[in-house]
């Protein structure tokens, strides 16, 4: 337990921002370079932590012990030495205290790491997401038993696996022997569900706590190879089977457990989804829409309505892919809003006269209660991460976005760098932390800005972003094939010359933003102004009466004849306060002018 800071440690549990994330997956048929892709947003409510960091090989000494730390998820998530030059910054914190120590092995592997172990050396990759579960736990030192977090058991796995299979049955297995601990301790987000995934094969893993709060229950099931799946916060895997090890890979509680409470008998057909998830949480179709809406995107048509997603199969576990998929299929699903659909964000009255898709929660101490449709591409996004799973060239290769994906730019990093080009290190999101060599402020900052006047400049986001993502996909193809020519490539300095490129342009984008869009304006353009039906539905045409555009009194007798209706024409345009006197007797002097020419003719 970290001593001295219980309080500090249940505060970053209740505010755990790992709860609302969406995972992806493709087998290496499914993709165009037959890679292995599987991905993560990390999304929550609360001082997110977006560093990238890197974690050194280390060798240990014989009988050594690993310390396990707390999922602190927010900034920093981590203070402290062991773990690379990215966590030795301390902001201002002692260094955090082990939980516990499980047995150290000789040689741990280097890897990248986020809010949750990303990717290593040997490229294996890992994507997680918060779900329900019918049991959740509290960890050692707040009341519960068990040591480990999906945190901590992601950062195991990445520095002692070289294969996926091997990650989850290490993980697996650990979380059994020590007790495992949810993001919470509710059945609503106390289980997690992780895409894991190598150069060969990728398979979704399902954890959660067991009833007594010292084990788990976790199973996993392969991808195949043409297959590509979607798991945002909610188990998938249904029918298991217990004989076919090469595609279900189960632990040791599954059936027991299931047997002791009558949610099973041996020779049926187990549904792990609905015998062990709590279905959806926040609302209906919080999960459902976005595996709808993924798959919709990659050319998969799919029911978008159904009664409990707990119970009714309407989507696949894995499903065959439609179209070879591309890193850049995965980089706009994370930026959807459901675009185009019957659930567009970007439409009606929530998203403002200018299309604004972000949708914010109710004000603390208000009264109304509801709930805002649920997309992939959402504002409260720490990091996303599309891992790029391969041997040729330079090996496997992790696209990192900071910030929300819509305003935020995916760069290639290669699992052979040692080092993060040091703009993904620089992210604390406190107004302390505010800096122009960060990457995260740079696209927090652009999408900021773009809130302007955002249908209208988020084409300018846009338009730089696929520029430099095209970039970014060419350099990598370029590194890779002169690598598999024999060639040598400093992949390195490459990476690190493109995210300067991207550190820089962003920059520059918000005084583009500003200096087009400021004040209702386009740029050298008319006033965009309001479309007519916002107009009328914020009550326009309920304001202030429009006054009429005639001409004044005195002006009408210019062109009328000045006899006694003319006369009373003009006085009863004359205002009815501050100034009616003497509005009139211009009137009647009008006439009088007009009419004495004639008088004196006659009198002659």
């Amino acid at each position: 337990m970290m001593k001295g800071s219980l309080c500090t440690v249940l505060i970053g549990w209740l505010f755990s921002i790992s709860s609302a994330c969406s995972t992806f997956a493709a087998g290496k048929k499914a993709s165009t370079d037959g890679s292995v892709m599987l991905s993560q947003t990390v999304d929550g409510e609360y001082n997110p932590d977006a560093r990238l960091c890197y974690v050194p090989a280390k060798a240990h000494a014989p009988n050594a012990t690993r310390p396990i730390y707390f999922a602190y998820e927010e900034f920093p998530r981590y203070v402290g030495s062991g773990r690379g030059a990215c966590y030795e910054q301390t902001f201002g914190k002692k260094p955090y205290e082990p939980m516990g120590y499980i047995p150290e092995v000789e040689h741990t592997y280097a890897y990248w790491d986020g809010t949750y172990g990303i990717m290593n050396e040997h490229g294996v990759g890992i994507g997680e997401t918060t779900c329900s579960g019918v049991f959740a736990t509290l960890p050692i030192g707040q009341g519960g038993q068990a040591l480990l977090s999906i945190d901590e058991l992601s950062h195991i796995a990445l520095e002692r696996t070289k294969t996926a299979r091997d990650a989850v049955k290490m993980m697996g297995e650990l979380a059994e022997k020590y007790g495992w601990y949810g993001a919470d301790n509710s059945v609503s987000t106390g289980a997690e569900s992780l895409m894991v995934g190598d150069a060969d094969e990728a398979f979704i893993f399902h954890i959660l706590a067991d009833p007594t709060g010292k084990s788990a229950i976790w199973v996993a099931q392969r991808v195949p190879d043409e297959n590509v799946a979607a798991v945002t916060n909610m188990f998938t895997i249904r029918d298991l089977d217990f004989s076919n090890s090469h595609n279900f890979l189960i632990g040791a509680l599954v059936r027991p457990v299931a047997q002791e409470r009558g949610w099973w008998v041996p020779g049926q057909v187990m549904d792990f989804t609905a015998t062990y998830s709590h279905g959806e949480y926040t609302s209906k179709y919080y999960s459902g829409h976005r595996m709808w809406d993924a798959y919709r995107i990659w050319g998969i048509n799919l029911p978008d309505t159904y009664n409990d997603l707990r119970y009714d199969k309407v989507y696949p576990t894995t499903i065959p892919a439609a179209r070879l998929l591309t890193v850049q299929d995965f980089f706009a699903t994370y930026r959807s809003h459901y675009e185009g659909t019957k659930y567009d964000l970007t439409k009606g009255l929530a998203a403002g006269p200018f299309g604004d898709p972000d949708r914010y929660m109710p004000k603390k101490g208000e009264k109304v209660v509801g709930n805002w449709e649920r997309a992939i591409g959402i504002f409260r996004t720490a990091y996303a991460e599309v891992v790029q799973l391969k041997r040729n060239g330079q090996g496997s290769v992790l696209w990192f976005a900071p910030h929300a994906a819509a305003s935020s730019c995916f760069v290639p990093i290669s699992n052979q760098m040692t080092e993060v080009p040091s703009m993904y290190m620089n992210a604390n999101p406190n107004p302390e932390g505010f800096s122009r060599d960060s990457a995260y402020w740079a696209h927090r900052y652009v999408f900021s800005a773009a809130k302007i006047m955002y249908e209208h400049a988020m084409k300018d986001v846009t338009y730089l972003q696929q520029k430099l993502e095209d970039e970014a996909v060419k350099l990598v193809a370029r590194i890779d094939a002169q690598m598999d020519a024999g060639g040598s490539v400093d992949a390195a300095v490459l990476y690190k010359e493109h995210a300067e490129t991207v550190l820089q342009s962003f920059w520059k984008l918000p005084d583009t933003i500003v200096a087009t869009y400021s004040d209702g304006w386009l740029a050298n353009e008319a006033n965009v102004g309001y479309p007519d039906w916002w107009l009328k539905a914020v009550g326009y045409e309920q304001g202030p009466k429009t006054i009429p555009d005639v001409p004044p009194a005195n002006a009408m007798l210019e062109s009328q004849q000045c006899d006694d209706a003319a006369l009373r024409e003009c006085i009863t345009r004359c205002p009815t306060s501050g100034g009616f006197a003497a509005c009139a007797i211009k009137c009647t002097q009008h006439c009088r002018k007009k009419a004495e020419p004639e008088t004196s003719s006659l009198i002659v």
